[in-house]
């Protein structure tokens, strides 16, 4: 996986969730970001504001060499994303940050979506958006006096989950199904988060 720091990281982000699956913790605000879309146009991260979001890296030698399981999210998140689409209140996006292997920024969006065409039945590009940003920027976050990314490429390697309030709920793997897996679980969690909050306002 990497640096032992990533698995100290990690693991104070999961402890919470490891014996207790009803809510997820939240491990604050994740930084307002700037990025271009596929098209060329400059977003802010302000715009997902109610979606629930799942930011991974993608990189342009994919399939060849990649830092995330991109069949693996595809079938266990993506499809199932594609298939509540038309929900509005379980609107969840992706955001795959394209870097050149190494975490700088690439500008090969393009080649790279071409990819996901390829292998993604159903690919949609509102929904698994493709970026070029700065990806190390992003994923610079400090908790428990525990950093995430460290010198090295490994960071690379994990998911976020950003809530619809742009607040960090979870970090996990994407080099592991079982930990791909759990952030579908995951993600899951914080929908009937927000279910059972809006039953409450209906009372």
């Amino acid at each position: 996986m990497g640096p032992a720091v990533i698995f100290i990281f990690m693991a104070i982000f999961m402890r919470s969730c490891e014996h207790k699956f009803e809510t997820l913790e939240n491990y604050g605000q994740i930084k307002p970001f700037i990025y271009t879309d596929i098209s060329g146009t400059k977003r802010s991260s302000s715009e997902f504001e109610g979606d629930i979001v799942l930011i991974t890296t993608i990189q342009e030698s994919c399939l060849d060499s990649c830092s995330i399981l991109l069949w693996n999210i595809n079938q266990m998140i993506y499809q199932k994303i594609w298939k509540n689409r038309t929900k509005k209140r379980k609107r969840i996006r992706i955001l795959s940050l394209v870097t050149d292997g190494y975490g700088n920024p690439s500008d090969q969006l393009s080649e790279v979506e071409a990819i996901l065409k390829n292998m993604v039945p159903n690919y949609d590009p509102t929904i698994w958006i493709l970026a070029q940003g700065d990806a190390k920027s992003i994923y610079d976050i400090k908790h428990n006096g525990a950093q995430l990314i460290q010198d090295g490429i490994q960071f690379q390697e994990l998911m976020l989950l950003m809530d619809k309030k742009q607040c960090l709920r979870m970090v996990l793997s994407g080099k592991r199904e079982g930990h791909i897996r759990r952030m579908e679980q995951s993600m899951a969690l914080l929908q009937k988060e927000y279910d059972k909050a809006n039953f409450k306002k209906k009372k």
